[in-house]
């Protein structure tokens, strides 16, 4: 796979990211791995046993080419460090001791991936002295005292049934001082970490407190973010899952619609700052008509308005589905005062109540009849067990992190990129977010989809 600097330079400049260069790439290690891995795999091809991940084995960051502009001579890749297991290892498993952490918002296969570690560390690695640490980083704080939780493959054993996490999570800042303290005293030479955004500048903090004291502490994330919004990974885990239970609310809201004279139904599905949710909900029902995400921005009134817009599909069909992301449309709320919660995110507005009452009184306004039904499934969703495909990801991040650990990377989270698993430094992962490009394929997938038009302004 080669790829043009020009591709590469948009694409990554549609990602924020247009001064990254391969430095921000390279993932730290803690220092030359000595210890012979103990799981007996093969640097032969041809023997039918996997071979080991060499450090040279990259993937790179954009797979297609231009062949009118590339040039192989002057062209810098940009790459990924390929995800997997070491033919030597920094821990001498006998020794190491673990953390798991979970934080933020519940999400479908958090139980997986706890599963997932201990599974691959207990009965691949030998490493048996695994703790849990509950309800996120405030369960390393000794003034809160949550009790440590030792997690054995008995402990974990069906936990990948059930939602939620048992380990707890929670929001909010926590001294990274007495985290690192915690780990000290607790003798942790890894730390998972799984959690979204604000998890995982917390992990990048608590691996700088580690540099700082001269500690040989491995930290690896492994992202959750339902809303799919990590950048320089393609998907996270929690993610299908979400779009495929919105499936089934988006359908039965379908049939609320066509059940009345010019139905009308909202659904509000998560999303704050990207609309990847919406978006795939919308692609695998094919029963919205329109799709309104954090990405756009568009005009409730005037003859191109959203408002006319609908007007028009009711005069047509008679009824009509409306997908809206959390986080759209925040523009429109009269109150422009910034509030935030625990963590420092921004506290969105209801976006689907403002929308109901927005048609309500232009509708009425116009004497045009019409009845609206407005769902918000949003704790349902992000509660509930991971489906298959889900869980099968899970898994594998689970695997993939445990190498990683096991081999002395640090400060690095595991992702997935062009069909690889690959590793990534916290740092440059966590430096934007990771939006919906409405010049993209995706997007216009979802217009083609929903028929709604190119813009509503």
């Amino acid at each position: 796979m080669w790829v043009a600097r020009s591709t590469k330079t948009r694409n990554l400049k549609k990602q924020g990211m247009n001064k990254i260069s391969k430095k921000n790439f390279e993932v730290k290690n803690l220092g030359k791995r000595k210890v012979k891995s103990p799981l007996e795999l093969s640097k032969i091809d041809g023997d039918g046993i996997f071979n080991y991940v060499v450090d040279g084995e990259r993937i790179l960051y954009n797979a297609t080419i231009n062949i009118d502009t590339f040039n192989p001579i002057t062209e810098e890749f940009i790459s990924f460090e390929k995800a997997g297991p070491k033919e030597y290892i920094y821990f001498d498993p006998s020794k190491t001791k673990v953390g798991i952490v979970t934080c933020g918002g519940l999400c479908p296969g958090l139980n997986n991936v706890i599963r997932g570690l201990v599974m691959q560390l207990n009965y691949r690695y030998n490493v048996n002295r695994i703790v849990g640490f509950q309800y996120g980083y405030s369960g390393f704080i000794a003034t809160y005292q949550h009790p440590y939780i030792d997690l054995t493959p008995e402990t974990v054993e069906n936990i990948h049934t059930i939602g939620g996490s048992i380990l707890g999570s929670s929001r909010g800042h926590q001294n990274v001082d007495e985290i690192v303290d915690s780990l000290e005293i607790q003798n942790i030479n890894i730390l998972f970490t799984i959690g979204g955004d604000g998890t995982l500048k917390g992990a990048f903090k608590i691996q700088e407190e580690i540099e700082k004291r001269n500690l040989k502490i491995s930290v690896i994330g492994i992202p959750k973010t339902i809303d799919n919004d990590i950048s320089f990974i393609d998907k996270s885990f929690g993610f299908e899952t979400a779009f495929t239970i919105a499936d089934e609310i988006i359908r039965n809201a379908h049939n609320e619609a066509k059940g009345a004279y010019n139905g009308i139904a909202i659904i509000k599905l998560m999303g704050r700052d990207s609309g990847f949710i919406a978006a795939n909900a919308a692609l695998a029902t094919q029963e919205a008509n329109f799709v309104i995400i954090p990405e756009m921005e568009f005009n409730l009134y005037g003859e191109n308005g959203f408002l006319e817009c609908l007007k028009r599909r009711l005069e047509v069909s008679q009824h009509a589905v409306i997908i809206v992301g959390e986080g759209a449309g925040q523009f429109l709320f009269e109150d422009k005062e910034t509030h935030k919660d625990i963590s420092g995110n921004v506290k969105f507005q209801d976006i689907g109540v403002l929308l109901k009452k927005k048609i309500s009184e232009e509708f009425k306004k116009q004497n045009f009849p019409f009845t609206i039904k407005y769902i918000d499934p949003s704790y349902i969703i992000r509660s509930a067990p991971a489906i298959a495909n889900d869980s099968k990801f899970c898994n594998l991040l689970a695997q993939n992190a445990v190498h990683a650990a096991m081999a002395g990377k640090t400060g690095a989270i595991v992702g997935y990129w062009n069909q690889y698993f690959t590793l990534m430094p916290i740092s440059t992962t966590v430096k934007q977010r990771k939006r919906i490009n409405l010049e993209g394929e995706l997007w216009m997938n979802v217009v083609e989809t929903t028929g709604q038009p190119l813009k509503m302004n």
